[in-house]
């Protein structure tokens, strides 16, 4: 479905929101959400995709928890 702007037509081929450049502020607000995660590098974020990584089975499950309770 494209769309025309003042500034062209446009076609969307990632997450469209109805918002200018929406890929780049998902990617932002996915980082905002889990930016102490992120900092401790149990979480990592790369457009849409969440990577969780521990070295312990009972943390990876904390963290997985703590990840999904944020997205709901």
């Amino acid at each position: 479905m494209a769309f025309v702007t003042p500034e062209g037509s446009f076609e969307p081929t990632v997450m469209f929101f109805g918002l200018k450049n929406s890929p780049a502020t998902f990617h932002i607000m996915i980082n905002k959400i889990f930016w102490d995660l992120i900092n401790t590098r149990e979480v990592m974020s790369f457009m849409d995709n969440i990577i969780v990584e521990t070295e312990e089975e009972e943390e990876y499950d904390e963290v997985i928890e703590e990840v999904v309770r944020r997205l709901v």
